[in-house]
């Protein structure tokens, strides 16, 4: 069995290096390395990929969130509802500009936001005084979340909803739209290990809304008007680097062909494993980006050691929800409010997800996962 590698991004780097040294060396001859002509290039790529009227492409992922949450105005004395079992950059941006976290439970099955749990987590906002006023859902893993029941909720009840597609760019939902178009505002981040990661920090706002890109595009330039030594709002400084656009549009060119593979590969996982552990379920007909194939096992810790005597690297993401976190427990109802995201935090083991991995190691994957469970 050869050495299985966690995401194949050396994989990845060989076959595209001639491309990428191309459009670097083009970059430095030209000299533009901030908000250069690639970084336009890219906007409209990404806009003709996922079918979104707008992309705005930003220092990173964190960048994103902030800045979509600042062109819905939340600040100081709001609160937005989030998931507990999540990336700290979801809920810390919150905090940043001043407003709440409500944390909410997530589904066991698809580790998204559960739905069901909204109003209660609204009323209790409510309840406790706070001003609700937007919701960010987690694609978790690179699956969408149920977007048709939380554009439902979010319109009935006068909320700002952003999803937070950091993992989840390229999947597409059960009806054939794409993420970059399921919620009103979504952000994603190019961090090198995102299934389209560049070779730094990078990230990008999605929205159809002419007014709403209109003012993203001035918040992450120092809030610039229409002259470049204007300002018309408090803004931040948030530029995509030549240099990572150029980067990112030679990768976007073989883009749908590893998102492709890594459902095919999400495909043997599930076939060979559903029986013998729990497995990441989706919607029938949705295509998951899968930023990480993730099972719930019991015993993850002897699991792990057992898969790493064999060879296969695995990670742990997120073992400890963001209300059990110390910078956000004062936030949060302590340990035991949300049991499914504390479970979870316990159980979950991602497996290597790599687009250019060989059916001789996904094959043996699978057997030291069934040997290590069973």
């Amino acid at each position: 069995m050869r050495k299985i590698e966690f995401t194949g991004l050396d994989h990845q780097k060989r076959l595209l290096r001639t491309n990428i040294d191309a459009r670097i060396a083009k970059v430095i001859d030209h000299g533009q390395f901030i908000m250069g002509p690639e970084v336009l290039e890219l906007e409209k790529t990404l806009q003709s990929f996922c079918g979104a009227k707008h992309a705005i492409a930003v220092a990173n992922g964190t960048d994103a969130l902030q800045i979509a949450l600042m062109a819905g105005g939340i600040g100081h004395g709001d609160a937005v509802l989030v998931p507990s079992f999540t990336y700290t950059a979801t809920a810390e941006v919150i905090l940043i500009l001043g407003a709440t976290p409500i944390f909410v439970e997530v589904d066991e099955t698809t580790f998204n936001i559960d739905c069901a749990k909204l109003a209660e987590a609204l009323a209790t906002a409510k309840r406790e005084g706070h001003r609700p006023r937007a919701i960010i859902a987690v694609d978790l893993f690179g699956l969408p979340a149920d977007w048709k029941a939380l554009n439902t909720f979010a319109n009935a009840n006068d909320l700002f909803l952003i999803a937070d597609a950091a993992q989840s760019f390229g999947a597409i939902n059960n009806d054939g739209t794409k993420v970059g178009t399921l919620a009103p505002i979504t952000t994603t981040s190019f961090f090198p290990a995102k299934p389209l990661g560049c070779y730094g920090d990078g990230g990008a706002i999605f929205t159809d809304d002419d007014t709403l890109a209109e003012v993203m595009r001035s918040t992450r330039v120092h809030g610039q008007g229409k002259a470049k030594y204007e300002t018309v709002r408090v803004g931040m400084n948030s530029r995509l680097d030549t240099m990572q656009a150029a980067i990112l549009l030679a990768k976007l060119e073989i883009f749908a062909d590893e998102v492709s593979k890594r459902n095919a590969i999400a495909d043997t996982y599930e076939s060979k494993l559903g029986n013998v552990v729990a497995t990441p379920k989706k919607p029938h007909g949705t295509t998951s980006a899968w930023a990480q194939y993730t099972l719930r096992v019991e015993n993850r810790d002897a699991v792990q050691a057992k898969l790493k005597e064999h060879g296969v690297p695995t990670a742990i993401y997120y073992p400890l929800p963001m209300h059990l976190q110390k910078a956000y427990a004062p936030f949060g109802k302590g340990e035991g409010s949300l049991p499914l995201s504390e479970k979870l935090s316990k159980q979950v083991l991602s497996l290597p997800m790599n687009p250019y991995a060989t059916t001789e190691n996904v094959e043996a994957i699978v057997d030291a996962v069934r040997s290590a469970v069973l």
